[in-house]
């Protein structure tokens, strides 16, 4: 009998984290949840998942940040980046790191385990384009990428103040 597959959740909210262990604990998967991106580290060696389950926001080092080394840990391990705070820029960046798929928050265990077989959930087509505040979070993101995460230089590159750019990326992304 094959042995079961090793989730590893990587997400500062600890509700998340473990409703998300326990439902997939129902279906014969063994999971460890980490808050950090060096719980994470610390915690791969240890654990040799074959499925890690990555969050981009989290204080301290980012998930985006540590997505190299968890894949030098666990070469072989299905690497899915979920997160609240998408943009095409991180996705872009998650995927030339090594993540298997990026899904955005909320996500199904359905649409989770989906993303880890290599499938893509079943997409909803908007029949109108993006919003202007879409269009500015994606721009915002996407400058923010160039300039490697560096809120000061991202704000003199857009010509904004950097505390207004701080609250502009404090909030949540508009869907569409």
């Amino acid at each position: 009998m094959p042995e079961p597959a090793r989730f590893l959740l990587v997400d500062d909210d600890a509700t998340f984290s473990r409703i998300l262990a326990r439902g997939l604990g129902r279906q014969g998967f063994e999971c460890r949840c980490c808050s950090s991106a060096e719980d994470a580290l610390a915690c791969c060696e240890d654990f040799a998942p074959s499925h890690i389950l990555l969050d981009l926001n989290m204080p301290g080092q980012s998930g985006l940040a540590v997505l190299p080394a968890l894949r030098s840990l666990a070469p072989d391990a299905a690497l899915v980046v979920l997160t609240g705070y998408s943009s095409i820029a991180t996705a872009v960046e998650a995927i030339k790191l090594g993540a298997t798929q990026y899904l955005c928050k909320p996500a199904t265990i359905e649409e989770i385990l989906l993303a880890f077989s290599g499938q893509r959930p079943a997409a909803e087509h908007a029949p109108q384009p993006p919003s202007l505040e879409r269009l500015e979070w994606e721009h915002l993101q996407r400058v923010l990428n160039e300039n490697q995460g560096n809120i000061s230089a991202t704000a003199r590159a857009l010509g904004m103040h950097r505390r207004t750019l701080q609250r502009k990326l404090q909030k949540r992304p508009v869907r569409r």
